[in-house]
């Protein structure tokens, strides 16, 4: 397994900051969302690291040494603009790409033979790339992306296109991939992939870095003290450590309320309260979802 982090890259393009000062840790065997709205600088970042351009200043580092063109061997990456070459067949073109990896003919014919059947595009195999439906050749190119078993990962919307079965298909297999070791960098827009497969993250937003860490710590430090009741009963003249921010009641006359506590109080004193004043149907905390962190965050930042 591989770690893997930058100190302080900084890259300009004609007079545009690409990059300030960006400084991310990425943990071995971790599926790390790099995450950032259009512009943010995300790509840049991801060609840095694999050596497509340099960084004017700063240094990627790979097991606590400076990456060296040998090292990107060891990554595989997708990126968002595929490529596969449309007139060649599905399993000579990843032949060919397996053998650019330095795999042995026989090992590679063995590597596409399983991740086609696996994937269910066996009976493609001798079809032309140009015959496929988007959705197949976006497998294709992840097939490339991993036929060398690579310690990192390096995926840039790796669910563009793809509908939502073959989506939860791959899903899966980048899941299998950490568990086999691998380091997975997983660049999207898509914060529901986030939610699913991230175990920690960076948000860049601006050219800078704004957040990171593990998604359960960053998901609490955007934690508001809410809770969502539902209850039978009406709530009336709350202690003032509880504030009700809305509350609407079905057909069944079960009201949905949200209620925010006080600094220094705690989830358990809204509940004795609750059990003691209405019937509760249900109590549970209210999580802000990826979606909510990103825009609270990247408009938090726009505004300062």
């Amino acid at each position: 397994m591989a770690t893997l982090y930058t100190d302080r890259i900084n890259k300009d393009f004609i007079g545009h900051k690409a990059l300030d000062d960006i400084s991310i840790n990425i943990p071995e065997g971790n599926i790390y969302g790099l995450l950032g709205p259009n512009g943010a600088g995300k790509t840049t970042l991801i060609r840095i690291i694999t050596q497509i351009i340099m960084a004017d200043s700063g240094v990627v580092y790979i097991d606590n040494r400076p990456i060296t063109p040998r090292d990107i061997e060891r990554i595989g990456y997708l990126p968002e603009e595929r490529g596969l070459y449309k007139k060649m067949k599905v399993a000579d073109q990843l032949l060919y790409l397996a053998r650019l990896k330095g795999i042995s003919r026989n090992d590679a014919v063995d590597r596409i033979r399983t991740w086609l059947k696996k994937l269910e595009l066996d009976e493609w195999a001798n079809k032309n790339v140009q015959d496929l439906s988007k959705g197949m050749q976006q497998k294709i190119q992840f097939i490339s992306t991993i036929i060398a078993n690579p310690e990192i990962i390096i995926l840039d919307e790796p669910f563009s296109g793809f509908d939502p079965i073959n989506a939860d298909t791959i899903k899966d297999e980048i899941l299998k991939l950490r568990e086999n070791g691998a380091t997975i960098i997983f660049s999207t827009h898509r914060m529901e992939s986030v939610e699913e497969l991230c175990d920690n993250i960076a948000l860049i937003n601006k050219s800078k870095k704004i957040l990171e860490g593990s998604k359960v710590e960053i998901k609490n430090s955007f934690k508001s003290n809410t809770y969502y009741v539902e209850h039978k009963g009406d709530l009336v003249d709350m202690p003032k450590e509880f504030q009700l921010i809305k509350s609407e009641v079905n057909g069944e006359q079960i009201a949905k309320s949200e209620i925010m506590i006080s600094d220094g109080t705690v989830g358990n004193d809204l509940l004795k309260y609750l059990v003691n004043s209405v019937q509760v149907v249900a109590f549970i905390e209210k999580i802000p979802t990826m979606n909510e962190i990103f825009i609270n965050a990247v408009t938090q930042e726009r505004h300062e």
